[in-house]
Order: structure tokens, then sequence, then C-alpha cells
């Protein structure tokens, strides 16, 4: 495994590479999970456009306003500043 990718395009697009799955979702709030942890990904009137669990590619539409990483077994911040 390489790594994963996540790209926005102009807080309007998302796509991901590697993704496991999706874990919940509303038009407001998309959480997935990658081998490394989960991706929150928050906004307006969001819809997931594609996924696929055997190449693990997802991708979504909407207004989005955050885009957060939490690592298996604590958040990134809390690893950073022990």
């Amino acid at each position: 495994m390489e790594g994963h990718n996540v790209s926005v395009e102009q807080c309007k697009r998302i796509t991901a590479t590697e993704i496991t799955s999706v874990d919940s979702f509303s038009d407001r709030q998309i959480v997935m999970s990658f081998a490394g942890g989960k991706i929150v990904v928050t906004g307006a009137s969001m819809k997931i456009v594609g996924f696929s669990k055997s190449s693990g590619s997802f991708s979504a539409t909407g207004e989005i306003t955050s885009v957060r990483y939490v690592q298996k077994g604590g958040s990134i911040k809390q690893k950073l500043f022990r």
C-alpha cells in the first residue's frame, strides 16, 4: 500500500483513494475509513456520487466546509502534542 490521496476541488467536490468503507453519511457529514483511521467531511447539500469498495475510490459533491482526519488510537493533534 503506497498511501491514500484526498483531493478537494473548489470546495465543491472531494475524491479519495484507498477508502475501505463509508461509515455514515448525510447531506451535512460523511465519515469514511481508510487503513490509518477515518476521514470526516462536513458541509451542506453533500451527495456521494461514487464509491467502489474493491478499488477504494470515493467521490462526493456539495458545499465542503471541512475535511478532518482522525487516526486510529487518537487524533493527529493528540499524537503531535504529547
